[in-house]
């Protein structure tokens, strides 16, 4: 069961923030019962890109296995 400050992986889209499968984030709050979580996007740069709730299915934790990938991403002003 992840925790809060875990890094995370979307495992599908979420398109309404711009995020795509493949994003990485850190969970910085757990609903109770573990049901979603809030993650937190940053740019490379830390910037906050999105502040979203994930369920548990779109997302997998971080391997040691992953790489740090880059792309670019519109951010609402």
């Amino acid at each position: 069961m992840p925790k809060e400050l875990d890094r995370i992986v979307l495992t599908a889209d979420i398109e309404e923030e711009g995020l795509k499968a493949g994003d990485a984030g850190t969970i910085v709050h757990m609903y109770p019962g573990g049901d979603a979580f809030i993650v937190e996007f940053l740019s490379l740069d830390g910037d906050t890109i999105a502040l979203v709730d994930v369920l548990p299915s779109q997302a997998r934790p971080v391997t040691s296995r992953d790489i740090t990938h880059a792309r670019s991403v519109e951010v609402a002003v």
